[in-house]
């Protein structure tokens, strides 16, 4: 199983230096991958409950930074060398398809081949109203856009004529360095979500704040059937996660829905989600501030990858 890391793209710790060394340090520990969240705006009033957090309440004040995440990966592309370069998620509306396919495009060149699209489809109005996207439509405008990214590098004089976005022939190079096109990994935990993945995803990036690996092997064995039903090969959709994490000094009572304890513990732990097929899973560590995040990440490198992969 790959292991990635969440970078600090909010907060005072959202700074060239900080995301410089945090990426470099994933890389030297061993880490496969180092992700960027999405903000694009931040209201001051937010009714919204926030859907990846047990208190359901979102948890970066307006005031605090957020950097744009794909201008992250480019950043990162230039201070890293073989670690991968995802983003957890972007929401395909908020941009064009054709904007998203050159942006993506360049970071994949710049990064010889080493990004991974992460998408969904957003879960907040407020953010929504502020940008003149219309909410309602936010799951058929990506699929569209899931068929462009699919068409683009397919054809040699792509055009597309839909509900939402409609274009004759373009070309948009470079291609990819990865072929037929970067990895598209689609969030979401709804049924609508898991069913988009398993039409066209290449793996299926699920969030619970707690799911047991019995409960997430199940989802995904539900989502394999929908994609047989769409016509794919099961086999062609893969099994990523994110899941949140605590390194703690001692040991502390196991919950099979959650990932705590001492790196030891944690080794245990993640065992039976590598026995359920999972490929690769990001990891958040839950630390507010980045000195201690830091910490617990250089702990979990240098002690509990190494015993999972030995």
């Amino acid at each position: 199983m790959k292991l990635g890391v969440f970078l600090p793209v909010s907060g005072r710790a959202a700074v060239p230096e900080v995301l410089t060394e945090a990426a470099q340090q994933a890389e030297r520990l061993g880490f496969d991958s180092v992700w960027a969240a999405e903000r694009m705006v931040n209201p001051w009033e937010m009714n919204t409950r926030y859907p990846y957090k047990s208190n359901d309440t979102w948890f970066v004040p307006p005031e605090s930074p957020f950097l744009e995440t794909l201008t992250v990966l480019t950043f990162l592309a230039g201070v890293t060398t073989t670690i991968s370069l995802g983003s957890a998620v972007i929401v395909l509306p908020y941009r064009h398809p054709l904007f998203t396919a050159r942006v993506a495009t360049s970071i994949d060149t710049l990064s010889k081949g080493r990004l991974i699209l992460g998408v969904g489809i957003g879960w907040m109005p407020e953010e929504f109203e502020a940008l003149g996207v219309t909410f309602k439509d936010r799951a058929g405008m990506s699929e569209e856009q899931l068929q462009i990214f699919n068409l683009l590098w397919a054809q040699e004089r792509p055009s597309f004529k839909g509900r939402y976005y409609q274009f004759d022939p373009v070309a948009v190079n470079p291609r990819p360095v990865q072929q037929p096109r970067f990895p598209i990994w689609i969030g979401g935990e709804s049924e609508p979500a898991q069913r988009r993945a398993a039409k066209y995803a290449d793996a299926w990036f699920s969030y619970f704040v707690k799911i047991t690996p019995r409960e997430l092997a199940a989802r995904f064995a539900q989502l394999r059937e929908w994609a047989a039903e769409a016509g794919r090969d099961p086999g062609d959709v893969k099994l990523c996660c994110v899941r949140p994490i605590d390194v703690t000094d001692e040991a502390v009572p196991q919950e099979e829905d959650t990932l705590r304890g001492t790196p030891a513990q944690l080794v245990e732990a993640l065992k039976p989600y590598v026995d359920i097929g999972v490929e690769h899973m990001a990891l958040q560590f839950m630390r507010g501030r980045w000195p201690e995040r830091r910490e617990q990440i250089e702990k979990f490198g240098r002690e509990v990858i190494p015993a999972l992969r030995s």
